[in-house]
C-alpha cells in the first residue's frame, strides 16, 4: 500500500468513528525567563566571551510608521536567520526590553537590511536608542510591506509578522518573506566577530 492508499485507509477509519465531540487543546507550556530563585548555569561574560567566536552578519531591521506614528522604526540586529524554504521564513531575535520593537510589533511587518563592509558607521547609528535614526539616512520603500530599504544594502527581505515566541530575555520574531532582492553591485557582507566589524 502506497502513501495514497495509507491515507485514503486512514480517512476511511476516522469517518467510521463515531464523533466524540470537540478536541480539546493541550495546555500551554510555561514560558518563562530565568526566575529570580533559579541561579543561571553559566557566567554571562563568559557566555558572551565564547559566543563571540561565532562571526555573524549584521543586519537593520526596519518597519513603516505605525498608525499615529511620524517616522519609521528600526535598529541594528545580528541574531538574523533564515528558517524555512516553504514556506519562506526568516527570523530574528530582540531583546525584549526593546523600545523599538513594539513599534515594528505594531506596524505588522518589517524588511531586513543586510548591511555590506563599508556600512559600519551605518550600524553603529542603528544601534543607539533615543535619536532620529533616519536623519540623514537615504532609504526607499520596499515594495510589499513599505518599511525602509536602506540605500547601499548587499540584501533585503521584505516580511510580514508570522509569529512571536519567547526566548528567554529575547522574543524570536518569524517573518513570512514577501519579496526580496540584492544591491546593484555585489559586495562583501560585514561581519561582527569578538565584539569588532570585521
Amino acid at each position: 500500500m502506497g502513501h495514497a492508499g495509507a491515507a485514503a485507509a486512514a480517512v476511511r477509519y476516522l469517518r467510521s468513528v463515531p464523533a466524540a465531540g470537540p478536541v480539546e487543546a493541550l495546555p500551554r507550556p510555561e514560558l518563562r525567563c530565568v526566575r529570580a530563585d533559579e541561579r543561571a548555569p553559566v557566567d554571562q561574560t563568559e557566555f558572551r566571551r565564547v559566543l563571540g567566536n561565532f562571526a555573524t552578519g549584521v543586519t537593520v531591521i526596519t518597519a513603516p510608521a505605525a498608525e499615529g506614528e511620524s517616522s519609521p522604526a528600526g535598529f541594528a540586529c545580528q541574531s538574523f536567520s533564515s528558517l524555512s524554504l516553504d514556506p519562506p521564513l526568516v527570523c530574528f531575535m530582540v531583546g525584549r526590553t526593546s523600545a523599538t520593537w513594539p513599534r515594528i510589533a505594531r506596524a505588522g511587518v518589517f524588511c531586513v537590511n543586510v548591511l555590506g563592509a563599508g556600512q559600519g558607521e551605518l550600524c553603529r547609528a542603528f544601534a543607539v536608542s533615543g535619536t532620529d535614526k533616519f536623519a540623514g539616512v537615504p532609504y526607499d520603500a520596499a515594495p510589499a510591506s513599505g518599511s525602509p530599504r536602506l540605500t547601499g544594502a548587499a540584501a533585503w527581505i521584505d516580511c510580514t509578522i508570522h509569529a512571536v515566541h519567547t526566548g528567554g530575555d529575547h522574543l524570536i520574531v518569524v517573518g513570512r518573506v514577501t519579496a526580496l532582492g540584492t544591491g546593484e553591485a555585489p559586495e562583501e557582507p560585514l561581519l561582527f566577530h569578538r565584539g569588532r566589524f570585521r
